[in-house]
């Protein structure tokens, strides 16, 4: 038996605990914003935290993205912070490693290069990181490395480059890998800034800083892509086994087009 009486909802006041409104509306936005894991730009604007916060390297990130377009060439960077522990074979054994025989473009033993050397000294090199808290390894692979001139030329522009948004000279070595479908650089830096600090790179700058301004070098040297260009990357990265940009801008609800 149902009871068919009328009734009436009245809605009641949204109430707040006596913390809340104590507190003015501003200090409850940061607050809210802080929790979620943002925070507050200096316009007044809510922004995501996802965006690091410290290490040099940030504002020039930021820079970087301002000049890729569709038509920039592209370029995939790996990067990895080696802490000098006791567990950690020396520097020298990897130097070694990548000096290895049949990996240069003619199948002879490669040799390391700086700044201004084309052989530069592995030992030597490998000493002055006696002290040093940790050190940055690199590859870098530009999507049309074997179109490009030399990628001496081009590691010396880059590491000139981040020199400039870093704010410091770097001490580094590098070397160029032919062994695999793509040829690729393998670029050590030291971890210490020319004051004898320790060299903190921003998250950003690492994780899309870098490639920014290496596919704004490949794009200054071979021109921007072409349509023809577009298409055949396409086609790659859409038979690769792997996760590509492609799959980003999917994830993203972008056209891959």
């Amino acid at each position: 038996m149902s009871d068919e009486r009328e009734f009436r909802i009245r809605p009641g006041r949204i109430r707040s605990t006596r913390a809340q409104q104590a507190r003015p509306f501003i200090a409850q936005a940061l607050a809210a914003a802080k929790k979620a894991g943002g925070g507050v730009s200096r316009s007044g604007r809510i922004v995501s935290g996802n965006r690091s916060r410290f290490g040099h390297g940030q504002r020039a990130s930021i820079q970087a993205n301002r000049f890729i377009t569709a038509r920039s060439r592209g370029a995939v960077i790996k990067a990895r912070v080696v802490r000098h522990t006791a567990r950690k074979a020396p520097l020298g054994t990897h130097l070694d490693y990548l000096r290895r025989d049949g990996v240069t473009r003619d199948g002879e033993k490669a040799r390391l290069f700086g700044p201004d050397v084309d052989a530069a000294d592995a030992g030597a090199f490998a000493e002055r990181f006696g002290g040093d808290r940790h050190h940055f390894r690199f590859i870098i692979s530009p999507d049309d490395a074997l179109d490009m001139a030399d990628l001496k030329s081009f590691t010396r522009d880059l590491a000139g480059q981040m020199e400039k948004d870093l704010g410091t000279r770097l001490d580094w070595v590098a070397v160029d890998h032919w062994n695999t479908e793509h040829p690729h650089i393998h670029l050590i830096v030291r971890g210490v800034r020319d004051d004898g600090q320790d060299l903190v790179i921003a998250r950003d700058y690492i994780k899309e800083g870098m490639r920014d301004r290496a596919r704004n070098l490949i794009t200054q040297e071979l021109g921007p892509r072409t349509e023809h260009d577009i298409r055949r990357t396409l086609e790659r990265q859409m038979a690769a086994e792997r996760w590509t940009g492609v799959n980003t801008g999917i994830k993203r609800g972008h056209s891959p087009v």
